[in-house]
């Protein structure tokens, strides 16, 4: 869908026809139109497996609009889900413009875009919009302000604890978060990981059991990362910004926590999840173990089942339940969840 209003946009005369020399683009996912419509721009992509994939084609890619040095001529915003983010990415943008510089949104009904339109069609210099494909590009100059009013103010979660925004929970701590916590052991002990560890609040629950002795905090989003690296700040910790279900832990780990992800876009997807507890056995010592927290209609249990000699569900929090596997089965050659 924004394929075509890119191409269309384009066309008109909305956005530059050129190869995107001077351009920088935030958001923009491998695949997205905008990497085939810009291939000489900056882009701008924190979450890891896309980031990596994008470098791969040849892009030029960056985690952090705050990594983006010079003025640009043009800064393409591809909207994210979170109002939070897109308004941060824009102001981000903005202050990133050369003078006569061009701002401009794309983004689809369903996340928001006609709302970002009220709010800049009173403040863009010279303002167009193409309404298309179940979405809307806008375009404009970007006035002396430079928009910097639309960057969320910083986010205290919890008691000590920063956020970002667009952050998974970046207003509190996750309830399945808290009640994992809850259900860990005293005792807990070793070299663990803390697979999708956010903004790092999990991760500081489990660095305050004594014998654990080294934490690798794996998050994919380099925002939630940079926070948690922020927020954790124990010398027992070390922050990756890696996929989860492809990091490869320097030693066998004594056991893993994770609040794994199940959503793919707005679809629930139980593949992820289980994409997660196969990363897991695999980085688990013979005698490691597994802590998961889930949704409590997740259909995990068939994949514990076959990965690991013994299993059992702690607890049934509202909505959740707390599941713990030990000892990880040896998986058959190219086995997927």
């Amino acid at each position: 869908m924004s394929g075509t209003r890119i191409d269309v946009a384009r066309a008109q005369g909305l956005l530059p026809s050129g190869n995107g020399a001077g351009a920088l683009v935030l958001g923009a996912g491998a695949g997205h139109a905008l990497c085939a419509a810009y291939p000489a721009a900056r882009f701008v992509q924190p979450m890891q497996p896309d980031h990596d994939r994008m470098a791969a084609t040849g892009l030029a890619v960056l985690p952090d609009p705050a990594d983006v040095t010079g003025p640009v001529d043009l800064a393409v915003i591809a909207l994210p889900r979170a109002r939070a983010l897109g308004h941060a990415w824009i102001a981000a943008a903005a202050g990133r413009l050369g003078p006569g510089g061009l701002l401009a949104v794309d983004g689809a009904k369903t996340d928001g875009v006609d709302s970002v339109f009220r709010a800049l069609r009173g403040r863009l210099q010279d303002v167009a919009t193409l309404t298309k494909a179940h979405g809307r590009v806008i375009a404009g100059g970007v006035p002396d302000d430079m928009l910097a009013d639309m960057m969320p103010a910083a986010t205290m979660a919890a008691p000590g604890f920063c956020t970002a925004p667009g952050v998974f929970s970046a207003d509190g701590v996750d309830p399945g978060s808290a009640a994992l916590a809850a259900a860990l052991p005293g005792d807990l002990g070793g070299t663990l990981a803390d697979l999708g560890a956010g903004w790092g609040w999990l991760s500081a629950q489990i660095l305050a059991r004594p014998g654990v002795t080294a934490l690798h905090m794996v998050e994919a989003d380099h925002a939630a990362l940079q926070a948690a690296r922020a927020n954790v700040t124990d010398p027992r910790a070390e922050a990756h910004w890696a996929d989860a279900t492809l990091w490869q832990p320097p030693v066998p780990l004594d056991a893993v926590v994770t609040n794994p992800p199940f959503h793919s876009g707005r679809a629930a997807d139980p593949a992820l999840g289980r994409a997660f507890i196969v990363a897991a056995a695999r980085m688990l010592a013979p005698r490691g173990a597994l802590w998961l927290v889930a949704n409590r209609h997740l259909p995990y249990e068939a994949t514990l089942e076959s990965l690991f000699a013994e299993w059992r569900t702690v607890d049934t929090p509202p909505g959740f339940k707390i599941l713990h596997a030990t000892r990880p089965r040896k998986s058959p050659p190219g086995a997927r969840p």
